[in-house]
């Protein structure tokens, strides 16, 4: 039986990837922290967890993440407030397939889409 997925992103700077997640998002930090070029970060029932990829071309990187919430509205907003790298295409709209969806870029160019059921 599979009880959980935790998807494994890179980064290129563990503190740069930690403040962001943390002090944007507010994910907190589990596990242990001080473990070598890797992190885990959690908020609610997610957890993202990253490895070091100290070579990473930004433009080059495909990594991605759906994570599914029921406050939609309010992750938007914040978003907004907090000036985060919202991509031209990822600005909060309804999807044909059912979702309202925005996305963001964290540090590495990691895309993260938040979607809502309708």
């Amino acid at each position: 039986m599979l009880t959980g997925i935790s998807p494994k992103l890179p980064m290129r700077n563990k503190a740069v990837t930690k403040d962001f997640y943390v002090n944007q998002l507010g994910f907190s930090v589990f596990g242990s922290p001080d473990f070598d070029g890797y992190l885990m970060v959690q908020k609610d029932h997610v957890q993202i967890h990253f490895f070091e990829f100290k070579n990473l071309n930004p433009t080059e990187n495909y990594g991605q993440v759906y994570i599914r919430t029921n406050q939609i509205e309010q992750l938007y907003q914040t978003a907004l407030n907090k000036n985060l790298g919202i991509p031209q295409a990822g600005h909060l709209q309804v999807k044909p397939w059912g979702q309202k969806e925005f996305s963001v870029l964290d540090p590495d160019h990691n895309l993260l889409t938040f979607g809502q059921s309708l």
